[in-house]
């Protein structure tokens, strides 16, 4: 960063920084101990959708790379389309594949990144729930290369648990790079696995 960016007040972005992902499964282990949250098995990366055949092979390209996964014991990676015109690459794992899980999402982040399709990247996410069957997901910025929790109350409409998701920042804040600037803590509402 210059000088002239210090006076005018720009910054940098943060890169992204995929290997992030790869604190997931210690932080899950902090997420039990400190709140009995446990992992689902579904986690999902979500992108603007792009329209045109270049898109739509690179997309292929990655389900085909995952879905080859001869550990992959259930249903295949798919692509879901939200009520908002996201798209989401889904993948399902059994609850304690943790680790294999975020290999998936890391192999879609980056396979979308290496097409040319990182700006069109927004978010990973990872599915948690606790025995009462609450819900969590701790959601990777890919422009911040931060985490946080989204709590979506449970048929309350598009309303969250904002209390468990201060909890849980408090709780992860040694495992995980947190974002700090909580009106980045977008609702991802319809986010499957949530």
């Amino acid at each position: 960063m210059g000088f002239l960016d210090i006076l005018l007040g720009r910054t940098k972005p943060v890169a992204p920084d995929l290997d992030q992902l790869f604190a997931l499964p210690s932080a899950a282990i902090t997420l039990e101990a400190a709140a009995g949250f446990t992992p689902t098995g579904t986690g999902a990366v979500c992108f603007a959708t792009v329209e045109g055949g270049v898109f739509t092979q690179a997309n292929q390209e990655v389900q085909a790379l995952l879905d080859a996964d001869t550990d992959r014991t259930g249903p295949p990676v798919e692509l879901q389309r939200d009520d908002y015109g996201y798209s989401w690459l889904v993948s399902r794992r059994t609850p304690d594949q943790l680790s294999a899980l975020v290999n998936d999402l890391h192999a879609v982040n980056s396979a979308m990144e290496v097409n040319g399709f990182g700006p069109q990247l927004l978010c990973s996410v990872a599915g948690f729930q606790d025995t009462s069957g609450r819900r969590l997901g701790l959601v990777y910025l890919y422009k911040r290369g931060t985490y946080y929790p989204f709590a979506p109350l449970a048929r309350q409409g598009e309303r969250r648990d904002n209390a468990l998701e201060l909890q849980i920042k408090a709780a992860l804040a040694n495992d995980l790079r947190i974002e700090q600037d909580l009106g980045r803590w977008f609702p991802i509402w319809g986010a499957p696995g949530l």
